[in-house]
């Protein structure tokens, strides 16, 4: 259930405009909306409460906000489930639909969206620097059809996730980061090769793809890592993946931080990031104001407001570990 602050963000401060607008907004026009993941499977994206959280979170929203499936509103759901070279045809798939706005996930997703079309409103969630790459003109004033929420400007919370790590485990050395051959390479790999060095640490990569992680994995082993880093790529998130990844770290007994709340959940050792669900709770804010009229170049590409810390401590119990104070009280939740 949505609470009244994350409410009334969505709304973006407007007055709220009550049962009467909501029901004179359902009787008029149909609205189509596109959303395209990278990697999980459209299954998971699939009905009234979709099994993937981000999704659930999105649509949601835009219930709450007056747009419901079978009502006024058709959501087009779709994945290229690991396969980027796919971008380009989906979204050509979603201009051919005539639809009203298209949800994109990460920078290349909206890159290919926007060699695709020009002219159809497009709302990105993720990705870093959205001016470096062409996305926008500026954050205040997007220009073009495309703005969102880039889940940060710099590379600085990956930095700040390798630094809790070893507060929080003060005898790890060789950690590895468990990430794509692209962020490695970037200025995210850039800052945490440098805060590594500032903290006494050998960081190195373990790379995978959007659908394998065997290699990875063995080089985790190979290089005998005593602490794993998990990037916040989107394929990541797939349940699928998820899953494997925790599994990994709790076979080999690997204390962890993760991008995503829901590896905690799973058994992963720790969790910090920007509040996902936030992120997609207001690009359903952007979509709506968009349906409204509001053109997409004048919404201003916001960052995240919400970053939270979660901490297993069962599975710190597992690992044998005991997280200090001074970590523990930085906490936004622990999971007992």
């Amino acid at each position: 259930m949505m609470d009244r602050r994350a409410f009334i963000a969505l709304v973006g401060g407007s007055v709220l405009a009550g049962p009467h607008a909501i029901k004179a907004q359902q009787a008029g026009k149909v609205r189509r909306v596109g959303i395209i993941l990278t990697t999980s499977p459209v299954a998971e994206m699939s009905g009234p409460e979709p099994a993937h959280p981000l999704i659930r979170a999105f649509v949601h929203a835009l219930r709450a906000l007056g747009h419901v499936e079978g009502q006024n509103l058709i959501l087009e759901r779709r994945s290229a489930e690991g396969r980027f070279e796919q971008y380009p045809s989906i979204m050509a798939d979603l201009v051919r639909l005539d639809s009203d706005v298209i949800v994109t996930v990460g920078i290349p997703m909206t890159q290919r969206a926007k060699e695709v079309t020009s002219t159809v409103p497009i709302v990105f969630v993720g990705g870093y620097d959205p001016v470096a790459h062409g996305i926008v003109q500026s954050l205040a004033r997007p220009g073009g059809n495309v703005t969102g929420f880039s889940f940060f400007i710099d590379p600085e919370i990956h930095a700040k996730r390798l630094q809790l790590l070893k507060e929080a485990v003060p005898r790890i050395s060789r950690v590895a980061f468990l990430g794509l051959k692209s962020e490695w390479e970037d200025s995210v790999g850039n800052r945490l090769q440098s805060v590594a060095q500032d903290l006494g640490l050998k960081l190195f990569l373990a790379e995978h793809t959007p659908t394998q992680y065997a290699d990875a994995f063995s080089v985790v082993t190979r290089e005998r890592a005593d602490a794993l880093i998990v990037s916040s790529a989107p394929a990541n998130y797939a349940i699928a993946n998820r899953r494997l990844i925790v599994d990994f770290v709790t076979r080999h007994r690997l204390p962890s931080i993760h991008a995503y709340r829901e590896d905690v959940e799973l058994g992963g050792l720790m969790e910090y990031a920007a509040d996902n669900h936030d992120l997609f709770r207001r690009a359903a804010g952007y979509v709506d104001k968009i349906l409204k009229g509001t053109k997409p170049g004048d919404l201003p590409v916001q960052q995240p407001t919400k970053f939270e810390l979660v901490i297993n401590l069962k599975t710190a119990k597992a690992l044998g570990l005991t997280i200090p104070p001074s970590v523990l009280l930085r906490a936004d939740q622990v999971i007992e």
